[in-house]
């Protein structure tokens, strides 16, 4: 038996940093001008709570989120608050040209040192048609991503290292860049560069123990990192009664299904109930990409969080909330950061 699965080696919520992963939600009769003040909002109230680092999610031409411009965003965010950790969760490398995205992070890292975090992901966040318009004639399907990621850390190279193009500012700049997937592709990528791993599996469960395992028995000790670092993404609706957080939970509910659908919509508002709003195939899938969510009560919560910990081992966890209403949704993540907290 590994040491990362011995029971001796069992980690304790109390003892793990969290974070937040906001995809800035659009709801119902809502404009992206407040979803992006209410992120403000969360991430200064996150800040207060405990929680570790805020990123924003890079999605395109979809109606319900508001973080497409992502590092106009993580600027935002970084400018309104003061220690937490900002940054992507991540930026879809293959839509950008490395160089950009090199000046873009070495900007608000030159405008907030110490405190941003680049994660990259190599899916578009998007479908191919507007991929295209992102990408233009550059139709990566992500096999080049390692070349991609290869070129961007040359970039912030300290000055000497030969490279004739010169991202300034980004150049010599300390960074840190995690890996993210949803698959084993990033993680054997992540560890044969010694980087730090997140892993999506607040919406790709099945591939997250293959895919952390894939990650740590490669691992190569690099000068960023001298040991595996994984982080995992997790779905939490908290509320003070289990029926209070399963009616918040529809919100999430339909905007999967809708997504299951090809319809990606704005966040919609809460439902007594799911039955009659989605077919049996409809809930299986939904249900399935949900699987590892959890909804309830601060004790629900600190049971089923401890038991994915067990699970998974993870270093950190990030923390996702698809809440319609903004003070349910801020109650949920205060009632988590209670939970880590003990």
């Amino acid at each position: 038996m590994s040491q990362e699965n011995s029971p001796t080696a069992k980690k304790q919520l109390k003892d793990m940093p969290f974070s937040v992963l906001d995809l800035s939600p659009i709801v119902m009769g809502g404009t992206a001008s407040e979803s992006l003040q209410n992120t403000l909002d969360l991430a200064q109230h996150a800040e207060k709570w405990g929680y570790n680092r805020y990123w924003l999610a890079e999605h395109h031409s979809m109606p319900g989120i508001a973080s497409s411009a992502t590092a106009v965003v993580i600027g935002h965010v970084a400018r309104g608050t003061e220690t937490i950790r900002v940054g992507s969760g991540g930026i879809m490398l293959p839509n950008h040209a490395p160089l950009v995205i090199a000046e873009q992070f070495g900007t608000l890292e030159s405008l907030f040192p110490g405190r941003i975090d680049l994660g990259l992901g190599r899916a578009p966040g998007t479908d191919q048609v507007t991929a295209k318009a992102l990408r233009r004639e550059n139709m990566s399907n992500g096999e080049d991503f390692p070349e991609q990621v290869d070129e961007l850390r040359a970039y912030l190279k300290p000055d000497g290292s030969g490279n004739p193009v010169r991202a300034i500012p980004g150049e010599g700049l300390d960074i840190p860049i995690w890996l993210l997937g949803s698959s084993g592709f990033s993680a054997r990528l992540a560890a044969e560069l010694g980087l730090p791993f997140s892993f999506a599996s607040h919406f790709s469960p099945d591939n997250t123990l293959p895919a952390l395992d894939v990650y740590r028995r490669n691992f190569k000790p690099s000068q960023a990192l001298d040991k595996p670092y994984a982080m995992v993404g997790v779905n939490v609706i908290a509320a003070d009664a289990e029926e209070k957080a399963a009616y918040l939970a529809t919100s999430m509910q339909q905007q999967f299904l809708n997504l299951v659908r090809g319809i990606p919509s704005k966040l919609k508002p809460p439902v007594e109930t799911m039955d009659g709003i989605w077919s049996n195939y409809e809930k299986a899938s939904v249900e399935q990409s949900l699987r590892t969510t959890i909804i309830g009560t601060p004790d629900t919560v600190k049971t089923k969080l401890q038991a994915f910990l067990d699970e998974t081992q993870a270093d950190e966890m990030i923390v996702n909330a698809q809440i319609f209403d903004h003070q349910e949704r801020l109650q949920s993540y205060e009632i988590v950061s209670e939970v880590f907290k003990g």
